[in-house]
């Protein structure tokens, strides 16, 4: 037997053996505690890529792929096109699952996406592959203006509209405020640095040179804080797992 086969059955062995102790420790049910040690594997699969690439990490990845993608599939069935096509082309079709809606008027301009939707599969054809281009463009074209002017009104408009609010801030009864007003500065200097920072019309000498690297600094301050945002972001997750697989499954927690 090869050593890599020696450690997958200990791996198993103990995986079996962790599993009888928490439904002895923790009197839990046979379908629990199969749950709760099936989810721990599973986790520890995943864990075991930090070590190397095997088949326990293949069979958790393949698995978490496929029950997603079939997740995503029914959902999509049931809320997309069971109210949005076939709902509005003949919504007596669909009164066992939505009779509220079973008794409007058909609405036959949703043979449009139908057909469009009917030709974009031909790309599974060598021959008449190329007439799903024509839907393809359809969806991208119109998703990118959507988006455009989406993205146009909260991010470049609004972070343009909260950059020229007034330097002072005042209160309500007249009185200054002074943190506010510092950083309503530090916005408008960082932006203001920042955007001389992307300009190359003109030499970075001077106190030109010294606005750019200001905008430079807060460029790294800013992609630092995101990065670490991140990271805080997994690390919750890995805190997550850790404390199902100490606190659930072994019961080491209280």
């Amino acid at each position: 037997m090869s050593r890599r086969a020696i450690i997958y059955s200990v791996g198993l062995l103990t995986l079996f053996l962790a599993f009888v102790i928490s439904m002895v420790a923790r009197d839990s049910g046979l379908l629990e505690g199969f749950y709760i040690t099936f989810g721990a594997f599973l986790t520890l699969c995943i864990m075991s890529f930090l070590y190397q690439d095997n088949p326990f990490y293949k069979f958790a990845e393949h698995l978490f792929v496929g029950i997603s993608a079939s997740y995503w599939m029914c959902m999509g069935f049931w809320t997309t096109l069971i109210p949005n096509l076939i709902g509005q082309l003949y919504p007596p079709l669909i009164r066992p699952f939505l009779p509220s809606v079973a008794d409007a008027e058909p609405n036959y301009w949703y043979l449009i996406p139908l057909i469009l939707g009917l030709i974009l599969l031909l790309r599974l054809s060598s021959k008449v592959g190329w007439l799903s281009r024509w839907s393809l463009a359809f969806i991208v074209g119109t998703t990118a203006g959507l988006n455009f002017v989406r993205y146009l009104r909260s991010d470049f408009i609004a972070q343009i509209f909260n950059t020229i609010n007034p330097l002072a801030v005042y209160g309500a009864d007249g009185s200054f405020l002074t943190m506010d007003s510092i950083s309503a500065v530090i916005i408008f200097l960082g932006v203001f640095c920042g955007i001389i920072y992307f300009f190359f019309s003109k030499e970075h000498k001077g106190a030109f040179g010294v606005a750019s690297r200001v905008g430079i600094y807060l460029l790294m301050v800013t992609f630092g804080a995101g990065f670490g945002y991140t990271v805080m972001a997994r690390i919750s997750l890995l805190v997550g797992r850790m404390r199902f697989l100490f606190g659930d499954w072994l019961g080491m927690l209280n």
